[in-house]
């Protein structure tokens, strides 16, 4: 299918932060990435990707600015970039990789690494990490730019994350990486205690076993422990989930534990205690869902990062 593009005029300006900036493009709502395609402002001449918002899905009800006309031509490249994210497709756009900035750590050494196959289980999974230092590592399988994420940007401002790495083809991280193998172990280099990988806000899906993102999971969980990490499933669990595959334990989880050629280890119930009072004033919602909607996600994406915890030190 061809890219839905259309022409049209900033209208409006909402939240603008650094890597991220919703607006309006005559009238609809819209987001843009400054760091990929320049500074925004009222008036300006833009094209947009549609194509989401016209199937409804995707991108949530919200185009994609895909260039500005009028102050977003003939960028630089970011300085010393040469290895292109999103090669040869009409986004690629040349970044600079942590693989190139020095030697690697040649393994892991223990460090737990925390799965989650929904980005809605991050928050509660660093809740149960604070006051230790946590990697965000982002793969394949849901949104590509970490940047589009809010909960990743209250988590740092909250300190409960140092840093948010994108494994390609995910970009716009604080580090990118283009391998799952180097991001993981840049974050070792880097002395964290722990990394909490995931898809970004949304997942791909296809309804069919093997056709959905949190496989992405399986192939993170392969590459930790051949690097000699403990990978952990923060299983997605559900009471309240309308879809009967998604409700107990999710046919996601089966099938990324099912394609893990290792020993993955998982939480158990009791693991989440106290879960409700350590997530308080965290950005909790997953499909439209609260903490009191649907108490049984949160508190095993807790009960993750508790046993994550424990294992620090060991």
């Amino acid at each position: 299918m061809p890219l839905s593009l259309r022409r049209g005029v900033v209208s409006a300006i909402g939240e603008r932060h650094e890597r991220l900036v919703r607006l309006q493009v005559d009238g609809i709502p819209c987001v843009a990435y400054p760091r990929l395609t320049g500074d925004v402002e009222l008036r300006d001449d833009v094209l947009v990707n549609e194509q989401a918002r016209q199937l409804e899905l995707g991108s949530g009800g919200f185009d994609v600015l895909y260039a500005n006309l009028t102050r977003g031509l003939g960028l630089p490249a970011e300085a010393g970039a040469h290895v292109m994210a999103l090669p040869y497709t009409p986004g690629q756009v040349a970044r600079r990789r942590a693989e190139e900035d020095g030697e690697l750590p040649a393994g892991l050494d223990g460090l737990p690494v925390v799965l989650c196959t929904l980005h809605s289980q991050v928050a509660p999974v660093c809740a149960a990490l604070a006051g230790v230092r946590v990697a965000y590592v982002q793969v394949a399988g849901g949104a590509l730019p970490v940047s589009l994420s809010d909960a990743i940007r209250t988590l740092k401002e909250l300190g409960l994350v140092g840093v948010a790495v994108a494994v390609a083809p995910c970009l716009d991280g604080d580090v990118d990486c283009v391998t799952t193998a180097a991001g993981l172990v840049w974050a070792a280099g880097e002395r964290y205690d722990a990394i909490v990988c995931a898809v970004g806000p949304g997942i791909v899906g296809t309804g069919s076993r093997l056709g959905h993102g949190a496989l992405a999971l399986s192939e993170t969980a392969n590459t930790a422990t051949a690097l000699g990490g403990r990978p952990l499933l923060a299983v997605r669990t559900s009471e309240a989930d309308p879809r009967e595959r998604h409700r107990g334990l999710s046919h996601h989880a089966e099938a990324v534990l099912d394609l893990c050629l290792g020993e993955v280890i998982v939480a158990s119930d009791a693991d989440g205690e106290g879960w409700q009072e350590a997530v308080a004033g965290l950005p909790l919602l997953h499909m439209g869902r609260g903490r009191e909607d649907d108490p049984a996600f949160f508190r095993a994406a807790y009960a993750a990062g508790v046993v994550a915890r424990n294992m620090i030190g060991r």
